[in-house]
Order: C-alpha cells, then sequence, then structure tokens
C-alpha cells in the first residue's frame, strides 16, 4: 500500500498543475478559447490543435485552460467565504452556548437535512444562472458543515486549562476566540477545505453541466461536457477531455486533504516496525 505522504505528494502534485495551468492559462493556451473556426470543426488531435478542436472549431486545449481558471476559481472563492461563515457561526455556536447555540444549531441541522447539491441546484436556479450564483449556492449550503465540525472543536477547547487561565488572567471573549481558540482550529479546518474542495469542484462542475454557472461563451469545465453530449458517440473526446480534468481535480484534493490528515492526526498513524 502506497504510503500517506506519497498520496498527499501525489495529490499536491496535481493541485500544483492545475493551480499553474489555471494561472498561466495566457501563456499556455495555444488559441483564443473563443475564436470560431468553422473550417476545424471536431478535428482531431493535431499539431495546431494538441486536444483538438469542438463542434464549433474552438481549441479544446486552451478551452479546458482557460476553464481551470473559473472552475478552480470559483471553488476558491466558494471554499474562502465557506471557512469564514462556518467557522464564524461554529465559534459563537461553542464558545457561548445556550440559546445561541440552540439557534444556529437548528439552522445548522435544517441544511444538512438536504441533500447539499440538490439545495445548492434549487437556490442556483432561483437566482439565475451565473458565476455569482454559483458562489451564493455553494456558500449558502456548504458552510453548515464547517459550522458544525468548529462547534464540537471549540466545545472540547473551552474547557481546557488553557482557557480557563485565560478567564482568570481577566481576558475578554473575543481576545480568548481571536487568540487562543481559532489557532488551534484553523489546521483541521484548512484540512477539511482541501477535502471539500473536491466536492465543490464536482459541484461546479454539475451546476455547469446543467446551465447554471458560467454562460457560453465562457469555458467552463462542467458547461463543456454538457455542450459535448449532441456529440457523444460521433466525438467522445468532447466529453472524455473535461471530464478526465475533472476527476483528476478532484482526485487531487481529495489525495491531499487525505495524506495532510493521515500526517497530522497521530491515531492513524500505524507504529514502525523495528528490526
Amino acid at each position: 500500500m502506497p504510503r500517506p505522504d506519497r498520496l498527499a505528494s501525489a495529490g499536491l502534485g496535481l493541485v500544483i498543475i492545475f493551480v499553474v495551468a489555471a494561472l498561466a492559462a495566457p501563456i499556455l493556451a495555444t488559441h483564443d478559447p473563443g475564436v470560431i473556426d468553422a473550417v476545424r470543426r471536431l478535428d482531431g488531435p493535431s499539431q495546431a490543435h494538441l486536444l483538438g478542436t469542438d463542434n464549433l472549431g474552438r481549441d479544446i486545449f486552451s478551452r479546458i485552460l482557460y476553464g481551470s481558471r473559473w472552475s478552480l476559481g470559483t471553488v476558491a472563492i466558494s471554499t474562502a467565504l465557506i471557512m469564514t461563515i462556518g467557522v464564524a457561526v461554529g465559534s459563537a455556536a461553542g464558545y457561548f452556548g445556550g440559546v445561541a447555540d440552540n439557534i444556529l444549531m437548528r439552522v445548522v441541522d435544517v441544511l444538512l437535512a438536504f441533500p447539499s447539491i440538490l439545495l445548492a441546484l434549487a437556490i442556483a436556479g432561483i437566482i439565475g444562472p451565473g458565476i455569482t450564483s454559483v458562489v451564493v449556492a455553494l456558500v449558502s449550503v456548504w458552510w453548515a458543515s464547517y459550522a458544525r465540525v468548529v462547534r464540537g472543536m471549540v466545545l472540547a477547547l473551552r474547557e481546557r486549562e488553557f482557557i480557563a487561565a485565560a478567564h482568570g488572567l481577566g481576558a475578554t471573549n473575543s481576545h480568548i476566540v481571536l487568540r487562543h481558540i481559532l489557532p488551534n482550529i484553523l489546521a483541521p479546518v484548512a484540512i477539511l477545505a482541501t477535502v471539500e474542495m473536491g466536492e465543490l469542484i464536482l459541484a461546479v462542475a454539475a451546476l455547469g453541466f446543467l446551465g447554471l454557472g458560467a454562460q457560453p461563451p465562457t469555458p467552463e469545465w462542467g458547461a463543456m461536457v454538457n455542450d459535448a453530449r449532441p456529440f457523444l458517440l460521433s466525438s467522445p473526446a468532447l466529453t472524455v477531455y473535461p471530464g478526465v480534468a475533472i476527476s483528476l481535480a478532484v482526485i487531487g484534493f481529495n489525495l491531499l486533504g487525505d495524506g495532510l490528515r493521515d500526517m497530522l492526526d497521530p491515531r492513524t498513524q500505524t507504529p514502525q516496525k523495528h528490526a
């Protein structure tokens, strides 16, 4: 079996590749992703078009590169907002308890009672298609799971001796939360975010596939898969290439998150055998 650190390294390598592809898309792309060439419709891979062209003659390789900017960019923005809201709500509920905890956790329970992707789909459908609606839909749904995890960690931390000592020294609640609580939960939350980013990539692709994400002619992986559906039998590569990009990005984040969790959680580490 591969060692956890090797899995994490493999995941990190995939993530770095996609991040570099997204940031350097204007440099790496061989063509303008929006340029239509009716003469070269559905061409196969060639020196001019590394992965061929789509039904409008647009370069697939360039569109996948630019698609990584929209897909990963949407996920990155959504994750930052989800972490901010989830950590704030979970910290408040866990630290202060009482009525605030009951109200906030009931809201979390309601959100977690629905399948995340279906609830996000409903919210995006109400708001309307576009990247902004996708971000709003994802953030509105995914923060709840973060809040519940953070609340559990804060409940455990607030009973620790160093928190009682800080209270005894007259530290304010805001000081304790910012200086003692948050530094102890950020690492586990970051690992959770890394794992969840794979799921968010799938959610962004699903919303894009259903026409609720980036609108034409913007290249986005889910939308590219949807555009290729009529040509699934005649030109299956149109579906395969963006599908592979989605799969590799999800695998990369999952391996990285699992590897980081295994390395940082001593309970998952197996004892070393000595000769």
